[in-house]
């Protein structure tokens, strides 16, 4: 037993011999656990680290992907993988030992995926099978890049799933200034639709909105921050690409709609959100406008779509709209390519003229 119980301090500490890298025998002692469990999993960590047998089990392994990734990646992000890891990944591989899992092994995960059905009989999107997929391959990756794992099986045995995701849609303005109406009993519901409208930001951003994120003489707003809900806790964490962070100007009437909000909000620190819901809030909003205007129901994120549809109507270029949205102007142009104005007809026409010109050089050049 190396997991002892300090009785001074009342807490568990480890200490055990390993083997560095010269293969000299050492001790090692780490004190101040609360419990013995955490105790004993610090020093299993270490010994895997150690180690770093390839030969370890999927599980085990996990556990060395955890620490290396986790404090990298965006909590939400790692709460992604996690659920995907424990709900999909373990129960398939995790007494399997790395080294031994095949390109055989992923198809029978694949074909167990493929027929996996909700309870109401749907099965896994396609674009969830890819997500899944890509977790796996990603975790067997890191095995081969870092921890000598000859091959990938998951890259061997081929993906599963497409990219395409849920259809985008989007509301035209005066869908939106319908539903809005909707939205005036709740002041709090009305100015958070307004700036995911008009600003067209993300749910995360807007939530993350403080006082001292709006400078109204320049007529901007800041983001610069995300709100997330994981584990019953409120956490606000940078934007979702360094990109993200950005002054997004505001129209006039904006402006005065949010200085008539800050007007509503009393005792509110610089810092403090102005929107203390949660997306779960927007949500059942959005389904409540939705119905009492007997609109066609959208997602909070397609208001996004729906603010860069516009400004493409308004015409304004990929480039412009790319920089208001936190994107990259290439990410604009490809996801949003079938609401840009076509140009084919306009450039069958220049076209002609270039070959009608080329015909009378050609013309006056005989003798």
């Amino acid at each position: 037993m190396s997991v002892y119980k300090d009785l001074k301090r009342g807490t568990w500490y480890t200490k055990f011999r390993y083997k560095d890298w010269k293969g000299e025998t050492k001790w090692i002692t780490r004190r101040g656990f609360p419990t013995k469990r955490e105790a004993s999993a610090w020093e299993q960590n270490f010994q895997i680290q150690q180690n770093q047998s390839i030969d370890m089990s999927f599980a085990d392994f996990l556990k060395v992907y955890e620490n290396d990734l986790r404090l990298r990646l965006r909590e939400s992000t790692w709460q992604t993988k996690e659920n995907i890891i424990h709900s999909k990944l373990i129960p398939h591989f995790g007494k399997k030992a790395m080294s031994e899992i095949k390109a055989s092994d992923v198809i029978q995960w694949h074909n167990e995926m493929l027929r996996h059905r909700h309870e109401d009989g749907r099965p896994f999107a396609p674009s969830y099978l890819k997500t899944l997929h890509n977790q796996l391959s990603a975790i067997f990756n890191h095995a081969v890049r870092f921890y000598d794992l000859k091959t990938n099986p998951a890259r061997k045995a081929g993906n599963i799933g497409t990219e395409k995701g849920i259809e985008m849609k989007f509301w035209t303005k005066k869908e939106y200034q319908v539903f809005s109406v909707a939205m005036m009993d709740k002041p709090v519901s009305f100015y958070a639709f307004e700036m995911l409208y008009w600003c067209g930001i993300r749910e995360g951003e807007l939530l993350a909105l403080s006082m001292e994120d709006f400078d109204f003489e320049r007529q901007t707003v800041h983001i610069r921050k995300s709100y997330q809900r994981i584990k019953n806790q409120d956490i606000i964490t940078d934007p979702k690409t360094p990109k993200s962070k950005r002054f997004i100007k505001m129209p006039d009437f904006l402006c005065e709609e949010m200085q008539e909000y800050f007007n509503l909000l009393y005792g509110l620190k610089p810092n403090d959100r102005i929107f203390p819901v949660t997306k779960h809030y927007l949500y059942n909003e959005m389904k409540r406008g939705v119905q009492a205007q007997g609109l066609e129901r959208i997602r909070i994120h397609d208001l996004r779509h729906s603010h860069v549809s516009l400004l493409i109507d308004m015409g304004f270029s990929a480039v412009a709209i790319a920089d208001r949205m936190g994107h990259e102007s290439i990410d604009i142009t490809y996801r949003y390519a079938h609401l840009f104005p076509s140009k084919q007809t306009e450039m069958a026409e220049r076209l002609n003229i270039e070959r009608e010109d080329g015909n009378n050089f050609g013309k006056e050049s005989r003798p």
